[in-house]
């Protein structure tokens, strides 16, 4: 949503009045020392790979990190903008995604601060698809990122944030021979998609993906689908034309929770995923589990 001019001037004034405070209820911060390195991630994927890339010398808030809330939907507060007016290093999506993060930098300007924007750095770009973090090159295209500015921030750790970052990119192949395999057996396989997120594994997969792009797309932006594509979707679940239906537990409306229902009662297997990472995830655990759920459901269906 867009602010209004008064809400601007407010949230600035208790900014100004509460520069002191800290946390959030949103957020989760993790702090080691008074001269770690202070992030501001507007995602939690991106705060958790700030922190395995960082390690004590940084200090992480994630703004989104509760799985109840739709990231379409958030709205930023004045809170937010506090942590990020402390922030040396500012993490976002952009591409649209989280525009509410430039509207609070826009307010807070400070020519110090680092701002990173995943969406830019990735190379692995889909058509009018934003969720460039399911991206595993993507990811590790980012992190080199990350590192790069943690290094400007800290230049007396660099060998420890490479360091950390060979570790980082290691830790994603498990992800990649999972990936791997899974195309090795399923490619082709006709899938369900309720929204585009899940587009940047499925395509890598060799899946088959049958809903119509229109309706995953009119998901993923909070509109209503054209009505031709949501029967269409419905009738691949009840004739069967699909395998699986990968299913965005994060964006849920009438549309995607009636393609869910019938796919329960087609006893089509449901793959549940999320936009933001689950609480005791870290990002290759995240990855790595809904991989596993997809392979063993993939396997149900032959």
């Amino acid at each position: 949503m867009r602010k209004s001019s008064l809400w601007l001037a407010c949230l600035f004034i208790l900014l100004f009045l509460a520069s002191a405070c800290s946390g959030g209820s949103t957020g989760s911060t993790t702090s080691s020392s008074s001269t770690a390195i202070n992030v501001v991630a507007a995602e939690n994927f991106y705060g958790d790979i700030v922190k395995q890339l960082g390690g004590s010398h940084v200090s992480v808030t994630s703004i989104i990190s509760d799985p109840n809330i739709d990231p379409h939907q958030y709205e930023s507060n004045a809170q937010t903008a506090i942590q990020v007016s402390k922030a040396q290093l500012v993490i976002e999506n952009s591409g649209g995604y989280d525009d509410w993060m430039d509207k609070i930098l826009s307010g807070s300007p400070n020519p110090n601060r680092l701002l990173l924007k995943g969406f830019d750095i990735a190379q692995v770009k889909l058509p009018e698809n934003v969720h460039v973090w399911y991206s595993i090159d993507n990811v590790a295209t980012i992190a080199q990122a990350i590192t790069n500015d943690l290094e400007k921030l800290d230049p007396a750790d660099a060998a420890t944030f490479e360091n950390n970052l060979q570790m980082f990119k290691q830790s994603l192949q498990p992800i990649q021979q999972k990936l791997s395999a899974i195309k090795a057996k399923y490619a082709g396989t006709p899938v369900g998609l309720t929204e585009t997120i899940y587009l940047y594994q499925a395509v890598p997969l060799g899946l088959t993906v049958l809903t119509p792009f229109e309706f995953q797309k009119a998901m993923a932006e909070g509109n209503d689908p054209p009505a031709d594509t949501f029967v269409t979707a419905e009738n691949q679940i009840t004739h069967h034309h699909i395998k699986v239906l990968i299913y965005n537990e994060q964006t849920v409306t009438p549309s995607t929770t009636k393609l869910e229902n019938d796919a329960r009662a087609q006893n089509i297997p449901i793959v549940p995923v999320t936009e933001t990472m689950p609480p005791g995830k870290t990002y290759q655990t995240w990855m790595l589990d809904q991989l596993n759920t997809l392979e063993q459901d993939l396997q149900s269906a032959k």
